[in-house]
């Protein structure tokens, strides 16, 4: 009998449809002082390249699945440290992850939690140090909502050539850099009857604006754009505006979620045109799943846009617990992708 040479446990969760898989162990050492540095550790890592492909690739995932590395918070302000991975490589934020570590914390008793209140559990991740305040009543959890780092405007009305179409965008960082585009230029509607097309689009508009001067960030490991919101405005409601996305990340991965941070982005772009102050969005996703988002302010000295706090609400559930094992005669290894 062939002993497995590869085993690895997780805990996987959504946040509005978009997956989350969390690895306490097992994916070896991860160098560097910070988070931030642990990222770079990683990805340069053959090991741990290894893990990852094996936890997102075919079988044991698919090509839009996403998930963290548990590591040690930057300082003991923090209750712990993530390493967000993809099918692609690393990010720097996620704002759906987020809300799922914080959720994850508090079932597990990883920090001490208010079984009647607002539990805040504190995460540094390659972007900087971000919060979960997860609201819990009668032992159970209830809503997560993701406080994330200072967010601001990049670039305004942007002209972009798409494969010989001419395209306006903004870039707003949320913790990592998106390319904002308004459907109402594409005449397609967000519906799941246009996805394929929709995220040939995104993947498309990422690439062109990847190298431009304003998607460059002053910390050279999260300069180039992360991914394309692709947005619809719907009717205003009472308590403010209402959009549908869908985001378009990594190499052309989607978020089933209206995107934590790629929410942050929008929720900059918004504050920078005065359409959010003390209202707040309802931003919607292409399952269905919405997160209300809300901003406070936040004072850049030399920032030409404002910027803000993003505050963005939402729920994440656990789906499943798992051990794979990576047998060392699998003619697979750790998996394929079919894109």
């Amino acid at each position: 009998m062939t002993t497995a040479s590869i085993q690895i446990s997780s805990i996987d969760y959504h946040t509005g449809g978009e997956p989350f898989r969390i690895v306490t162990d097992g994916y070896g050492e991860l160098d560097g002082q910070t988070v931030a540095e642990r990222r770079v550790s990683a990805q340069n890592s053959p090991a741990v390249e290894k893990i990852r492909q094996l936890l997102v690739q075919e079988p044991r995932g698919h090509t839009d699945m996403y998930g963290c590395f548990i590591t040690e918070p930057d300082d003991s302000s923090a209750d712990f440290g993530a390493v967000f991975w993809h099918k692609d490589g690393y990010s720097t934020a996620c704002g759906h992850g987020t809300m799922a570590l914080g959720v994850w914390a508090v079932e597990e008793g990883i920090v001490e939690s208010d079984p009647n209140g607002t539990t805040v559990v504190v995460i540094d991740v390659p972007s900087g140090r971000v919060a979960a305040h997860v609201e819990s009543r009668e032992g159970i959890v209830r809503g997560v909502t993701f406080e994330n780092v200072p967010s601001y405007v990049v670039g305004q009305d942007l002209k972009v050539d798409v494969d010989g179409k001419k395209f306006t965008v903004d870039l707003a960082y949320g913790g990592a850099i998106y390319a904002c585009l308004d459907v109402a230029q594409l005449d397609l509607d967000i519906t799941k009857e246009n996805y394929s097309e929709l995220r040939a689009i995104g993947r498309a508009v990422k690439w062109a604006c990847n190298d431009l001067p304003e998607a460059q960030h002053s910390d050279p490991r999260q300069s180039g754009i992360y991914g394309t919101i692709l947005f619809q405005k719907l009717e205003d409601l009472p308590t403010g505006p209402n959009q549908i996305n869908m985001t378009v990340f990594a190499d052309g991965e989607v978020d089933r979620s209206p995107c934590g941070s790629g929410t942050s982005a929008r929720l900059a772009c918004l504050a920078a045109t005065g359409e959010i102050t003390e209202n707040s969005l309802k931003h919607d996703s292409i399952v269905g799943s919405t997160f209300i988002g809300t901003v406070r302010p936040h004072d850049v000295s030399g920032s030409q846009f404002p910027a803000v706090i993003p505050i963005v609400t939402g729920m994440a559930y656990r789906t499943g617990r798992h051990q794979f094992d990576l047998n060392p005669d699998d003619e697979l290894g750790t998996g394929f992708t079919l894109f």
